[in-house]
């Protein structure tokens, strides 16, 4: 018994072992990229330092004086327009659609989920022809809502959601609000929406991230610079700032990273809510 005990604990030692460096393995380049923004374009080519420098200020002073160039604060406010309105969207058509399918009977049902299961397999890159010819025909090139449109329908949550939903909502529930009178938009916003907060919450971090760090489709439709989003506003750095101050250009990734950093710590307790109701199917 003592010997099963002993070869347990130092099983879960091993495996605690394990998760700390693949985390430290993880957290070094974020870490890295933290240090350098701290650090002078000599100090970082010199190579890499796990201390912290004494340039964050006038990295910072940098950046401003290229604000012609540059704008951090206009590409941080168009990035948080496109994110924040593609995530809203993106959720709550995700859980309309996600409801829709687990609850309800319709014609060619298992068809169009298939349909939606299949088109999560089509590289995004294989849509980008497609994508640029509909934002032409609708006018909508050099315009923020051809960022925000396409990204409302997000197949991978509407899956999830779907299967998140009959995990935790029985059935009967529905079946009773309905007995009572309760019209259907009413069940799904006063009782559907608020049992699947965890769940759209777990997909609005990774819908934030993918929305956020989007470089491809900005990148194709976006001409003026006025409408440039964050990543290709740190993407311009590389004629202007990269070469002449690599400390600059960590900074303003840094402080793009920043957002996302803020919206796991708030999110993740849904997430981790997300995972433990997702397992408990009847």
């Amino acid at each position: 018994m003592k010997v099963a005990i002993l070869k347990l604990q130092a099983t879960r030692t091993l495996l605690y072992i394990f998760i700390i460096i693949l985390a430290i393995i993880c957290f070094l380049p974020f870490y890295i990229m933290l240090i350098n923004s701290t650090r002078t374009s000599q100090e970082i080519n010199t190579g890499i330092s796990l201390l912290p420098g004494s340039a964050l200020i006038e990295n910072y002073y940098s950046i401003q004086k290229r604000s012609a160039d540059f704008d951090f604060a206009l590409g941080f406010m168009n990035s948080a327009f496109v994110t924040v309105s593609a995530v809203m969207l993106s959720q709550y058509i995700s859980a309309l659609t996600a409801f829709g399918f687990a609850f309800y009977r319709f014609p060619f049902k298992q068809t169009l989920f298939t349909v939606v299961m299949g088109s999560m397999m089509i590289p995004i890159q294989l849509t980008i022809f497609g994508f640029y010819h509909l934002m032409l025909t609708l006018n909508l090139l050099d315009n923020l809502l051809a960022l925000i449109l396409p990204a409302v329908a997000v197949p991978f949550s509407v899956y999830f959601l779907r299967q998140y939903v009959r995990s935790v909502l029985p059935e009967d529930i529905i079946q009773a609000a309905r007995i009572d009178g309760a019209h259907d938009m009413i069940i799904f916003h006063h009782i559907a929406l608020p049992i699947m907060s965890p769940g759209i919450a777990t997909m609005a971090i990774f819908t934030f991230v993918a929305n956020w760090n989007n470089f491809l489709f900005p990148l194709v439709i976006l001409s003026s610079e006025e409408n440039y989003t964050l990543p290709l506003m740190i993407a311009s750095l590389k004629s202007s700032l990269y070469r002449t101050d690599s400390g600059a250009t960590y900074l303003a990734v840094a402080l793009s990273v920043l957002p996302i950093i803020i919206v796991f710590v708030f999110l993740q307790r849904f997430l981790v809510n997300a995972i433990t109701f997702g397992g408990l199917r009847e």
